[in-house]
């Protein structure tokens, strides 16, 4: 009798954690199965050595999935992520305004594609400048921006080596403002993430840009490359990239129904395969994202 009292009291204890288990299982389940997203099944193909990603809530700050997230990645035009938050930290200053003008200089006319071709001696805005690099991702006018702000592109991508430190991407290192090909520009799937989620915390006046799928520019209509947007539920940005060396990677950000989720993918086969896997991580990772 003495041991059967004794043991009662610890298997009540035991049933009782049971319970509770269960009913969070249960809570998780009903959590994920009322929102409101299908999932995606990922590409068929398998993952390349340059294969690189991560999802972050932005609510909570919790990594929700990650793959060699901290591994050396070559941003491509993501670099353009900090181009622009450099410009928004100039309008946040007040050094500029949308109006400002940006001259194109011979140095920026000359940059390879892509770009918007505008010639020596000619301007545009600062927020036609902010478009060209969010929706056409145009490097000519990455560099005439980093001439504006930086002097030269050199001084501006060691302010933006500096900003990413200021920022926590401690393995980030910009040699351009564009994300043209340079072997000593490396960065992280993670300090890519946490790049999205200080544009959206620091800057979210200004962060409308990133929904952009179109610019005017003249008499002609300039179309972006981001396939994600208005095909992800609630993605609202922010940012493709690809050369040879990095492979297809694209930055997105996610807000619906209360979750906020931040996701990079990087060094994808195409185009096709970097958009169909960022589709089919955000359908898996979203329902575990916290609710605000």
């Amino acid at each position: 009798m003495r041991r059967f009292s004794l043991l009662s009291p610890l298997l009540r204890l035991r049933q009782a954690a049971l319970l509770m288990l269960a009913a969070l299982i249960l809570s998780a389940c009903t959590a994920s199965s009322s929102l409101d997203i299908q999932k995606v099944p990922p590409p068929q193909e398998p993952l390349t050595e340059k294969f690189a990603a991560i999802v972050i809530d932005a609510n909570s700050g919790k990594v929700l999935y990650e793959n060699d997230a901290d591994e050396p990645r070559y941003p491509a035009s993501l670099t353009k992520m900090m181009t622009v938050y450099l410009m928004f930290d100039e309008l946040a200053a007040g050094r500029a305004n949308l109006s400002t003008p940006i001259f194109i200089s011979p140095n920026a006319a000359k940059a390879p594609p892509s770009k918007l071709g505008l010639k020596a001696g000619e301007a545009l805005t600062f927020d036609e400048a902010i478009r060209a690099q969010s929706v056409k991702s145009a490097n000519d006018i990455s560099v005439a921006i980093a001439e504006h702000i930086g002097g030269t592109e050199a001084n501006f991508a060691a302010m933006m080596t500096a900003k990413a430190r200021a920022l926590g991407m401690s393995r980030t290192r910009f040699t351009n403002a564009s994300g043209l090909p340079d072997p000593d520009m490396v960065t992280t799937a993670r300090d890519m993430a946490r790049l999205g989620l200080a544009l959206r915390q620091n800057h979210g006046r200004h962060y409308a840009y990133w929904r952009q799928t179109e610019m005017a520019l003249d008499d002609r209509t300039v179309r972006g490359h981001n396939r994600t947007l208005g095909r992800i539920q609630g993605a609202d940005g922010i940012k493709t990239g690809y050369t040879r060396a990095s492979g297809f990677n694209l930055a997105t950000s996610v807000r619906y129904q209360g979750r906020s989720i931040v996701a990079v993918v990087m060094g994808e086969k195409s185009a096709a395969i970097r958009d169909q896997r960022m589709h089919s991580i955000i359908s898996q990772t979203l329902p575990l994202a916290s609710v605000r």
